[in-house]
Order: structure tokens, then sequence, then C-alpha cells
């Protein structure tokens, strides 16, 4: 049977323009929308809130914190990501690209990263099958070139995997998020209470580490998501240099670039610029890096991602709306641009044809309140 659902008495955020009127969704995709503030019979009243389309996430960590709540304490996987699930459509995400480590420590006296991507990827996938999660899950890929394993991981996954992204990271010390030795030290100490000597210690093991595998490791990252069919991503490039060797390796996306030069060497080489919405909403980066709100000004913003609070998502996007007058521009970097960028064609922007991931929301002193979030037509909060 047909399904129809009519959202009536809307504000609602088009790509350029923002209108009063009604979104209606036949078995999951948005067959009209239309303008006016006529409520049919049958409609669900929004009373005059915004509509926008569903939040789509490149970026998160967040279901690592789900998986270990406490240092040392690995909780049930499927009940993580269940938790994990319903807090993104909680706060309006309807896509999202989870973020799983893969290239690990394995050997030697200092801090050791287990294996865990394969599995934890199955695990998505199985719930995702077995219709047990709300919105839609896919694989993101975080290479870590300065680990021993890389290689091997990358090889156990497939294109059947629901890899979207796969990016290039590089935590070596002395460089890119962490140029600045001190922050890299008060992070690292702060996180495993390590000694002056262990830290020492630390600190010239991944020296050797990435000198013995990073360019390896790149490579193999590079060959990997063109098997994989996925986007290729940087992190946290630095230099104008930085850019460009990225570029040359085919990398499309870059995450949270950590200068205004760099950010600017990614608009020229046609390369999408994400960065952290902690960053806009906090007025400033916690590493000590370029600051979000000045690369939107700078009109130097593509992509938000909610990187390791999910509720900054929308807000910041809504931060951006005031920031540059223009909410439909600000909705984009959290929907439309993220949508283009992984190749999404079927997402992103409320219109007729595509999938009916939209969420509803007003605005509070500044503060979106979300209301409710559809995810293919289907209330998931």
């Amino acid at each position: 049977m047909t399904h129809e659902t009519i959202l009536a008495n809307a504000r609602i955020i088009l790509t350029d323009e923002t209108i009063t009127g009604s979104i209606t969704i036949r078995d999951g995709v948005i067959t009209d929308v239309a303008q006016g503030a006529h409520i049919p019979p049958g409609a669900l009243d929004m009373q005059g809130d915004y509509l926008a389309p569903g939040l789509i996430e490149l970026h998160t960590d967040n279901l690592e914190r789900h998986l270990t709540p406490r240092p040392n304490v690995d909780w049930p996987h499927r009940a993580a990501i269940l938790a994990h699930d319903r807090e993104l459509a909680g706060n309006g995400i309807t896509t999202v690209f989870d973020a799983i480590r893969v290239g690990s420590i394995v050997s030697g006296n200092s801090r050791r990263y287990s294996r865990y991507a394969r599995r934890i990827a199955d695990e998505i996938l199985s719930a995702q099958a077995g219709g047990m999660l709300r919105i839609s899950h896919h694989i993101h890929l975080r290479a870590e070139l300065c680990s021993e394993t890389l290689e091997e991981e990358l090889a156990e996954f497939s294109p059947a995997d629901r890899i979207g992204i796969v990016s290039m990271m590089d935590h070596t010390p002395g460089q890119r998020q962490f140029t600045d030795l001190e922050k890299f030290e008060a992070y690292v100490r702060g996180k495993y209470a390590f000694g002056d000597q262990e830290f020492r210690d630390y600190v010239a093991f991944l020296y050797e580490l990435q000198s013995r595998n990073g360019t390896r490791h790149e490579a193999a990252t590079v060959t990997a998501a063109r098997r994989l069919e996925a986007a290729l991503a940087s992190h946290d490039d630095t230099t104008a240099d930085q850019v460009a060797a990225s570029h040359a390796c085919g990398v499309s996306i870059a995450e949270f670039p950590t200068t205004t030069g760099a950010a600017q060497a990614c608009r020229a080489h046609g390369i999408a610029t994400v960065m952290g919405a902690p960053n806009v909403i906090r007025g400033a980066s916690h590493s000590g890096n370029v600051s979000a709100i000045e690369l939107a000004h700078e009109d130097l913003l593509d992509i938000l991602s909610s990187d390791y609070v999910p509720a900054g998502l929308l807000m910041a996007a809504v931060q951006l709306g005031t920031l540059w007058d223009d909410l439909p521009q600000a909705i984009a970097t959290v929907s439309a641009r993220p949508a283009a960028v992984a190749g999404m064609a079927d997402r992103g922007v409320l219109g007729p044809g595509k999938r009916a991931d939209c969420i509803r929301f007003a605005i509070w002193d500044g503060i979106p309140v979300l209301r409710e979030t559809w995810c293919a037509g289907r209330r998931v909060f």
C-alpha cells in the first residue's frame, strides 16, 4: 500500500530560499513541495517550525565514545551501536559515515592500539541489514599512516562494505594537528597519564614508525580508496605543499585544515573543506589551530562535521546562518554539500524525487530545538 504523509504549515529551507509551505511524502520519497500556509485534511501541522533536509555527518568519533565509555571499558558492541544510532537520530542526523580506525600498533613498549575495524564494521552492517538502526549508516575508514597493520586491515574490506570515505591520518607529533609539541604532550599525557620518560619514549617510537611506514602506508591508502570506490580525504593539512600532495593523491575532501593558508590552497585545488562544528560553537579550535569562524568569514568553509559532539552539527549550522545572514547556505554545509562530496545524489535537499530525510526544528534564543526527524519518510525521533 502507498503510504502518504503531508508536513504542512512549515518554514521549508530550500537550496536558496526559505518558504512557507508543505511537503508531501510517499513511500519514503518526497513527491511535492508546495508553497502556502494551507493545511490539507490529514496533514501534520508543523506550526511554523523549520523543515530542513536531514543532516549528513561525514566524520564522527561518537561511536568510539559509546564503545569505550571509560578507559579500558569495552562496552557491548551492539548496545553501543544502537545507542550511537539513536543519539544521532535525536540530533537530526539521518546519514552518518561512522569513523572507524584502520591501522594499529601491536608491538613495542609504548601505547598499543588493537585491531577492531573489521569486527565493528560487520556489526554495524549486520544491524543495518537487520533493520535495527533508525538512520542510514555508512563506513568511514580512518587510515592511520603511523601504524603497523594498516595494509593488512585495509585488505579486509571490499566494495560491498558501504565504505564511502577513506581518510589519511598522520598524528605523528610535530606536524599537522600537533605542530605544537607542547599541545601534543598535554593531550597525550592527559589521556594516558604518561610519565616524563614514558612520553619521550612514545614520541621517539612514533617518529621511527612514521619514518619506516608512512610513505608506504599513504600509497596503500590511496590504492584502497580507489578499490573500495570511496572518496579520499586528507586530515589536518597545514601547508599549501601538503594540500598539493593531497590533491596529487586524488583527495576531494580536506578534513579540518589547520591554517588559513591550507584552506585557501584547498579552494584553489577544488578540494572541499570540512571544519568541526565544535570549533564554530566555541569560536576556536581545541588544538589551537585556525578558527572555523575565521574561515567562514573568508568563505573557505564548505562543510561542517560534528566531530565529537553530535548535538553540535545543527547548532553550528544555525550559528553560521546568523553569521552569513543566509540560513539556506548554512544548512547546505550539513546537507547538500556533504551529500555531493559523498556521491549521494538522492538526498541532501528537499525536493521532488529525493529521499524523505528531513528534520523539524525551532530556534530558541539562537539555539535550535529539534522536534522531529524523518529518515526515508519514517519518523525516527
